[in-house]
């Protein structure tokens, strides 16, 4: 029973990733084309943005080879992402914040994943944490740098920030003994949903010159 629950996790885990991939290589693939990058380019983009942030991750805790190049799955999903964003590009762009809910969505489902695999490797829960963040976030952060924008997670928006309160509140659901599938969902959920919460009411970090403000007016 055991050896079936620990299979049926491993699946479960599993398919959070290949999803993962699967939504970051569509991101990818929608910013390349609205930034006029030609074929070959998007394909880059989207490799980079769906597998970006777990390469890092798994270089990070030595976890080598790293994911992807030992499962040529991630690179058959990638080319379905890539394809599917270009054939239905004119569908999803007419859709309202697309490209906004697929990021939000990846950053969610690599969140977990980052955490997970941190955590099964034996590493500090602190560390987890940040693994599970450069998950969600690095794919992203190159993507933004090599179509020339200023990373999504270097502004003020509530955007790493998410994937931290999540991590904390994966770690601990998982303390309390919380299934690890319920526990994922409910993870999901409370990225996308402070993430979603942040941009509808205008919430963000303070820029360097808004913090000195506050904290000179604490210490009048």
């Amino acid at each position: 029973m055991v050896d079936y629950m620990d299979s049926y996790i491993t699946t479960f885990f599993y398919a959070i990733d290949l999803s993962g991939t699967f939504v970051f290589a569509i991101s990818g693939t929608l910013t390349a084309y609205r930034r006029q990058i030609d074929l070959f380019g998007a394909g880059v983009i989207a490799l980079v943005t769906a597998l970006g942030g777990g390469t890092i991750r798994d270089i990070l805790i030595g976890s080598l080879p790293v994911g992807w190049m030992q499962d040529l799955r991630y690179l058959l999903v990638v080319a379905s992402g890539l394809t599917t964003a270009l054939v239905f590009r004119g569908f999803i762009l007419k859709l309202s914040k697309t490209m906004f809910l697929f990021d939000t969505l990846g950053i969610g489902l690599f969140t977990v994943l980052g955490l997970q695999k941190t955590l099964d490797l034996g590493l500090h829960p602190l560390i987890a944490v940040m693994m599970g963040t450069v998950s969600a976030v690095f794919g992203g952060l190159v993507r933004d740098l090599l179509t020339n924008e200023v990373p999504l997670v270097l502004r003020k928006e509530i955007y790493a920030t998410a994937c931290l309160l999540g991590g904390v509140l994966f770690l601990c659901l998982r303390f309390f003994e919380v299934p690890s599938q319920v526990s994922t969902i409910i993870t999901i959920l409370f990225i996308s949903g402070i993430r979603i919460l942040a941009v509808w009411r205008g919430w963000h970090l303070p820029v360097a010159e808004e913090f000195k403000k506050k904290l000179l007016k604490i210490t009048k």
